[in-house]
């Protein structure tokens, strides 16, 4: 809710709620003041490129389903490489689109709704067959997969850094993009190159300071047009405390999703988790939400048009036989005997597709977003204090999200059934049940709400004292 449309009732019990809160804590992993932040977040589906007859022009289909997600609160529209023409086949480049009427189209649909687009862009991969692309930019390493033959370009590389910059900047201003989604194409990896051999050009003592520097930039063109800057880096190559965007993707090629939380939860605000789901397997949708919610992080939603995998398929383009070329291909296969889905949606979608998944994504976020409104304080990972009756089993993960209500999250990560011994009364969103020890069935997410209530005139108080009345 807009705090400047709260009622002197709803001020009451948020400062109740909160007051409560800073008494109940007396340990956590981190408190959390959220500020500036977008938790429904979708990356869209556009075309088949390089497939000739890719259009991005939007149709019905766009309008209705961005729409929906307009609808469900949903505030940011993200669009991959799909919308450029890094292989320069369809009259566009690296930095253009090969439709550039329907990408303005596209972002002017988005717009209408009310919601924000960044599109792809990398301050690192090039494909080193661009008639622009010079050697002395990048080392000898190549990410070779699909189509393409990427140099990773070095960010401390003065002419690399004139080169990309006017072309961002010129990216957002032509298309209306609201922001960059940053495929950083850095570090090196286990390729022997140098993690940064920049000597004298370096901008700082620190081993990623060229790149900090670079990403800086681009992030201060996004947000001198009030937009917003998002990054994908692995999370073991992020110096602690380092914080150099305003989203941080996370969950590429993990096929561990526990192993994920433990390295992701530590990690600056705000974390938007895309669990790989072309190689983990999960028991359950509700798994994707699990391990994330705890700490403050809603997954990236992949959707859009459906994913059809021509693009690894059209004539003339010699592919690479990689993991993302057989993924692709199997999509197209799947599609083959089932023209009517699951559909999949995107490079880290499964195949076949889950066709339970957007509603499952729309429901967690219903839950979700009001607990993370703008202002609201979270306590992750609560250890100790007297919101607890007793201390929590092993494999459960308790989180307070408080504002005008105190809200609270139950993860149980475990194989077996947990219950959790609370001080107050809560009541489960979903079912209305209250009670101060909830069970928590094994890899499940609980979601609850403090049962408060006041004596008639008087400040809030908590329990099932007589002579009360509930406050809604």
């Amino acid at each position: 809710m807009d705090p400047t449309e709260l009622t002197p009732e709803q001020h009451r019990a948020r400062l109740h709620s909160l007051h409560w809160a800073h008494q109940a804590v007396a340990d956590c992993r981190r408190h959390l003041v959220v500020e500036d932040y977008m938790p429904g977040q979708v990356v869209y589906n556009l075309s088949e490129y390089p497939a000739p007859d890719s259009s991005i022009r939007p149709t019905e289909y766009d309008a209705e389903l961005l729409r929906r997600f307009a609808d469900a609160g949903v505030e940011l529209i993200q669009v991959h490489e799909d919308w450029n023409d890094s292989q320069r086949l369809l009259g566009g480049d690296k930095f253009s689109s090969y439709d550039a009427e329907g990408m303005r189209q596209f972002v002017d649909l988005v717009h209408s709704l009310g919601m924000q687009i960044i599109a792809y862009i990398s301050s690192g991969y090039f494909e080193d067959s661009d008639p622009d692309f010079r050697q002395d930019w990048a080392g000898d390493y190549r990410l070779r997969e699909l189509y393409f033959s990427y140099a990773r370009c070095k960010p401390w590389h003065p002419g690399w850094r004139a080169y990309l910059l006017p072309r961002a900047e010129r990216m957002l201003d032509e298309y209306g993009f609201d922001g960059l989604y940053n495929d950083t194409g850095y570090p090196p990896v286990d390729d022997g190159e140098p993690v940064c051999d920049a000597g004298e050009l370096s901008p700082g003592p620190g081993k990623h300071a060229a790149f900090e520097d670079l990403s800086g930039m681009l992030r201060e063109l996004c947000h001198q047009r009030g937009g917003v800057y998002k990054v994908h880096m692995r999370t073991g190559d992020i110096e602690p405390g380092k914080r150099y965007w305003d989203y941080l993707w996370v969950g590429e090629s993990v096929r561990d999703l526990d192993g994920l939380r433990e390295t992701a939860r530590d990690l600056q605000p705000w974390v938007v988790p895309c669990p790989d789901l072309s190689r983990a397997q999960v028991e359950s949708e509700d798994e994707l939400y699990l391990h994330f919610l705890p700490y403050a992080q809603f997954p990236l939603r992949i959707d859009g048009r459906p994913m059809t995998g021509e693009r690894a398929l059209v004539e003339g383009i010699e592919y690479h036989d990689d993991f993302w070329t057989h993924h692709a291909r199997a999509m197209w296969q799947h599609l083959q005997s089932n023209p009517h889905g699951p559909y999949s949606y995107g490079w880290w979608d499964s195949v076949p597709g889950r066709p339970e998944g957007r509603e499952v994504w729309l429901d967690h976020l219903a839950l979700y977003r009001p607990m993370v409104s703008a202002g609201s304080q979270a306590w992750l990972e609560v250890r100790e204090g007297a919101l607890l009756g007793e201390p929590l089993p092993d494999d459960v993960i308790a989180s307070l999200f408080v504002n005008e209500q105190a809200y609270l999250v139950l993860a149980n990560v475990g194989d077996a059934p947990a219950r959790a011994s609370l001080a107050d009364q809560w009541a489960d969103r979903r079912t209305g049940e209250r009670g101060r020890q909830p069970i928590v069935p094994p890899r499940t997410l609980r979601f609850l709400t403090r049962v408060q209530t006041r004596t008639v005139g008087q400040s809030y108080i908590s329990g099932d004292n007589t002579g009360t009345s509930e406050v809604p």
